[in-house]
């Protein structure tokens, strides 16, 4: 099923939210975070996770590495993420041929096999929306949410493989 507000729910399984399905929710957190270094942070692992959650939107060659991005936020944290795509920008910025370097994910399991899940225990529709903003009460716990969406993407598409 497509994000189609008009449906009620979601390709991800999600049931819209106050501001619609995921889709409407991405599209505000992008522009919410343009004006929010803070926010902005956490643009990688809201990428990933969209992206591993809605798979039909997404390229398919660019999961395997989305979903090794995940896992190395789970396991080392934000400031690691950064790290590894600020080398990858610079690496680009080199003139080297614009790919991935996956030297530094190769530690963690590619992307299992078998379609991807129908359902995500936390999902973008399930974030909160007050006052204009998805950081409203603070962007540690806007962290916080997102780092609950990373943790239940790779979750469910761990399950896959079972």
């Amino acid at each position: 099923m497509a994000d189609s507000p008009t449906m009620g729910q979601c390709d991800c399984g999600a049931i819209s939210g106050p501001l619609g399905v995921c889709v409407d929710y991405y599209h505000g957190i992008l522009a919410e975070e343009q004006a929010d270094p803070q926010m902005y942070r956490w643009h990688a692992p809201v990428v990933c996770a969209y992206l591993l959650q809605h798979p039909s939107r997404a390229h398919e060659k660019y999961l395997d590495g989305q979903f090794r991005q995940l896992q190395l936020y789970m396991d080392k944290g934000l400031d690691a993420l950064l790290r590894v795509a600020a080398h990858q920008v610079a690496r680009n910025r080199r003139g080297a041929r614009p790919s991935s370097d996956m030297a530094p994910l190769a530690a963690y399991a590619p992307l299992p096999p078998g379609g991807s899940p129908k359902h995500f225990r936390a999902t973008f529709c399930g974030l909160p929306f007050r006052e204009g903003s998805f950081v409203s009460d603070g962007h540690l716990a806007y962290g916080h949410r997102i780092e609950t969406i990373v943790e239940a993407t790779v979750e469910s598409w761990r399950s896959v493989q079972d």
